[in-house]
């Protein structure tokens, strides 16, 4: 019998705020928020990306976005470049990288554990899905 699928949608929220959670507590040692190390990833992976975009892709707001790298200029972990016209560009510094590095071998632990209690071929299926439902329309 399958669940009210607000329980389903309930489910999902729990597992992804538990993983925030975990997330935060295991990157506390590296003095990064799961935020802060997304930003980073979001950066390193898209060079030349609009603060607009890198908002969208970290799901904040401009303003928020705007903020949290104004913090991480200040840390020494991105550097601002200027673009075509008024256009401002965010790179990652070296020290940056290095922690953004570090964060990801702390996330994968943590992830690891978050999911061992599904097999191999459950997790594979459980990512199919979850691919299924985030692809777009």
């Amino acid at each position: 019998m399958v669940r009210p699928i607000t329980q389903i949608g309930l489910a999902v929220k729990r597992l992804q705020h538990r993983h925030h959670r975990a997330s935060d507590a295991a990157l506390a040692g590296l003095g990064i928020s799961l935020v802060q190390w997304d930003a980073l990833r979001h950066i390193a992976e898209n060079p030349g990306a609009s603060l607009h975009d890198l908002a969208q892709l970290t799901f904040q707001s401009d303003q928020g976005f705007g903020t949290l790298a104004n913090r991480m200029v200040e840390r020494g972990l991105i550097e601002r470049i200027a673009g075509p016209g008024r256009a401002v560009r965010h790179q990652v510094t070296e020290r940056g990288d290095q922690l953004r590095a570090e964060a990801q071998t702390v996330l994968e632990g943590m992830l690891t554990e978050s999911f061992a209690a599904l097999s191999p071929a459950e997790l594979a299926t459980f990512d199919r899905l979850l691919q299924k439902l985030v692809q777009k329309p």
